[in-house]
């Protein structure tokens, strides 16, 4: 990774040349307080070589006013990227098209992740006074926050034309829990079970990333058993993922069975979790080095029964609910994304691969054990609703290989490089990545030498995926929104951090 610090002169030059060079897609823009000035670090890399990352490090000019060009013209990702930073660390961003906060309320007072934050905001007693760009005539309805056909507790105000949808707002943090600000005062191992509860569906290539950015700043070399189990729980943790995504967004289409069904089969999947584990949905086996401990004896001869069963379920499943003529109905040619909208968006994962996106992290940019799989990139080009459901189906059928290759091979060994008993990351910024259930999902650690980090910041794969959300909806019918929102499959707990 390249990392340049630029004059905030230099800046908006600096992203212009980087945008005509190629560097389409935007990773991520992490606000950051060095004490005597507050500036951005923006991740950027190129849209199919996801090795190639650059770190563009920038700061305001006043502590007092602090104000930055923005860039949400260049990537549409930016849009939110900034209104985050706005939000929590009070940058502006001049020319942005709609810049307002976007988790706390408009009347919230301070800038919570500064370092000389000391406010004291009482429980409001009132209902929020929204700042939104509707118009005075539109008829505005709210989806959520407390709906489950939202995904989580997600608001939705959505304005209509009759049925059509013409404007989304969405509105985020309903769920805050402060987690990177807690971040700063926790020791890294304890920062472990924190990421687990981002997107509780990808616990593991959370936890995952989170252990490879501290590894790689203490520069530990991670055994190859614990790189195959590690390899191995994050493929479970996808297959029980897109299960139950897949049988939410048939359920949030009148199938009730398919629900069911695939919450039987993640079943196998949380018990091979719990034997080995001790955690169902949190397996907790990752941990900085390597493994807490190895896997139970039973490890191996489970997956090997599990593979061939989750391959007939998988038939089923196609039989049941995929080439239904009704549910084929529902969703073909409904809620398209090209891919050059999934670029600028940053929607990677499945969603961004139905739109013919190459985005996959485990074969660009290889980690864990990936590159001793052989394996296929699940590519689909329709963009639609239909193919981002069948792409999750697919891609459970490359997890079995993957899977069964490693379990097959799977070698003997330690399973932990243990560190010092006090984990210090040496001065300076680190940041990793892996292919989680619903895109990438990241992590930058800003270290001062100390025992706890100064600064974290964790890359949601679901945030750009609402903004998708509010891309393609429009023009639509209201009966489309709900299904359109389970085809992203987005987790809301990954957005509110």
């Amino acid at each position: 990774m390249t990392n340049r610090i630029v004059n905030i002169a230099d800046y908006r030059l600096t992203m212009e040349t980087l945008r005509r060079e190629g560097y389409l897609y935007l990773v991520d823009m992490v606000g950051i307080d060095r004490g005597d000035r507050l500036g951005v670090i923006v991740y950027i890399s190129q849209a199919e070589h996801a090795d190639n990352i650059i770190a563009i490090e920038t700061y305001a000019d006043s502590r007092e006013n602090p104000s930055l060009p923005t860039i949400s013209d260049l990537w549409a990702v930016a849009n939110v990227y900034e209104r985050e930073v706005y939000d929590f660390f009070g940058i502006r961003f001049e020319g942005h098209p709609d810049l307002r906060r976007i988790f706390l309320r408009s009347d919230w007072r301070g800038y919570p992740l500064r370092k000389d934050y000391d406010e004291t905001n009482p429980i409001p007693t009132t209902p929020e006074d929204f700042v939104d760009d509707f118009d005075e005539d539109d008829y505005v309805v709210n989806f959520g926050p407390q709906h489950p056909a939202m995904h989580g507790v997600l608001h939705l105000r959505v304005a209509l034309n009759g049925e059509i949808v013409t404007k989304i707002d969405p509105n985020f943090g309903y769920i805050h829990r402060g987690i990177e600000k807690m971040c700063e005062s926790y020791t890294y191992p304890q920062i472990l079970h924190l990421t687990d509860r981002l997107d509780y569906l990808s616990a593991t290539m959370n936890r995952h990333a989170f252990c490879m950015a501290v590894e790689q700043g203490l520069q530990i070399e991670v055994p190859r058993r614990a790189q195959y189990i590690r390899t191995i729980t994050d493929e479970l943790s996808r297959i029980a993922s897109h299960l139950l995504g897949w049988g939410c967004m048939a359920m949030d289409m009148g199938s009730i069975t398919a629900f069911v069904y695939g919450m039987r089969d993640r079943e196998k999947i949380l018990d091979i979790f719990e034997e080995s584990g001790g955690g169902r949905m949190f397996p907790a086996l990752c941990t900085i080095g390597g493994l807490t401990q190895d896997v139970h004896p039973n490890f191996q001869h489970r997956i090997a029964e599990f593979v061939p069963y989750m391959r007939k379920m998988l038939r089923e499943h196609h039989l049941l609910f995929t080439h239904n003529p009704i549910s084929e109905g529902r969703m073909r040619g409904v809620g398209q994304l090209l891919r050059k909208d999934a670029i600028s968006l940053g929607i990677t994962g499945p969603s961004g691969r139905a739109s013919g996106w190459r985005n996959d992290l485990r074969k660009s940019a290889p980690y864990g054990a990936y590159a001793d799989a052989d394996f296929e990139e699940v590519i689909r080009n329709g963009g639609d609703c239909y193919d981002r459901y069948l792409i999750r189906l697919d891609e459970i059928e490359q997890s079995l290989r993957i899977i069964e290759q490693l379990n097959d091979k799977l070698p003997e060994g330690a399973v932990i490089e243990k560190p010092k008993p006090v984990v210090k990351l040496p001065e300076g910024d680190f940041f990793a990545r892996t292919e989680a259930s619903r895109g990438q999902f990241g992590v930058h650690i800003s270290s001062d030498g100390s025992s706890h980090p100064t600064r974290v910041k964790f890359r949601s794969p679901c945030m750009p995926l609402v903004g998708g959300l509010k891309h393609v909806a429009i023009d639509t019918k209201i009966s489309d929104l709900i299904m359109l929102g389970a085809s992203f499959d987005y987790v809301i707990p990954c957005i509110d951090r």
